[in-house]
């Protein structure tokens, strides 16, 4: 599938690797719907990009919100190409802890958001990708889903977020088999350690101590380099039922 000229739903696309995501499709021709819960940043993101961005306040837990955000595309493009789940939360802590047992609503708050926040926006987006009209292959679309090493490498204290990245690499293929009569290909980016917001806090000296454990390059990811691996993703039409682990092959340790 080309990216010049098609439309595409970005969820977190506000910050870190989805907006990153939205500033490389926009630079090669695509117009872009930043769904996002933070308005701030999905509007300034948005108003950075220009023209061919749309920021949609959305919360990807929500059904309505959701299809907002799609009917947005619709409204005013006529027609959804693609789809991309860079929205999620994090969180630490240990099944049993000195405070006692892990929270139960941070768990369900975490896989609410991270698993059924993808499976949300990805059911909705597919049900109006699989309206086009098919291309020479019968290709309709495309659906990058975001889950993370963790989902294979989950340290002490990730219990829950391991979790929910595991569900997102567990529905890749079935999800690919269910939407493969309509020509909508379904693919999965399991990232290592990336400079985002989410290690923004952390002092330089740690920041340069997770990018080290790197085998190579050590160092931290790029966001760029997660949005070019989307953007190869949506080009070539062979990729679907997989995950692809971008993680320069780290392998995480327990802690």
């Amino acid at each position: 599938m080309n990216i010049q000229n098609h439309t595409f739903l970005i969820s977190g696309g506000g910050s870190g690797l989805g907006k990153a995501t939205a500033q490389f499709l926009s630079s090669q021709g695509a117009t872009v719907i930043i769904a996002d819960i933070n308005e701030g940043v999905g509007v300034q993101t948005a108003s950075e990009i220009g023209a061919s961005a749309h920021f949609v306040h959305t919360d990807v837990t929500d059904e309505t919100s959701v299809q907002n955000a799609i009917d947005v595309a619709l409204t005013n493009h006529d027609v959804l190409h693609g789809a991309i789940n860079c929205a999620g939360i994090g969180a630490a802590e240990r099944t049993l802890n000195k405070r006692g047992v892990h929270s139960l609503s941070v768990f369900t708050k975490v896989v609410g958001v991270n698993l059924i926040g993808t499976f949300n926006v990805l059911r909705l987006a597919a049900a109006a990708i699989a309206q086009n009209e098919p291309g020479e292959s019968g290709e309709r679309g495309v659906i990058i889903n975001t889950a993370s090493v963790a989902a294979f490498d989950g340290q002490i204290g990730q219990i829950a977020y391991a979790a929910s990245k595991g569900g997102i690499v567990a529905m890749t293929l079935p999800a690919a088999r269910d939407l493969a009569n309509v020509g909508i290909r379904v693919m999965t980016i399991a990232p290592g350690i990336f400079d985002t917001p989410l290690l923004a806090g952390l002092p330089e000296a740690a920041r340069l101590s997770l990018g080290l454990q790197v085998p190579f390059p050590a160092r931290l990811g790029q966001p760029h380099e997660y949005a070019m691996l989307v953007a190869h993703i949506i080009q070539n039409q062979m990729l679907n039922g997989e995950v692809i682990r971008l993680d320069g092959a780290i392998r995480m340790a327990p802690r």
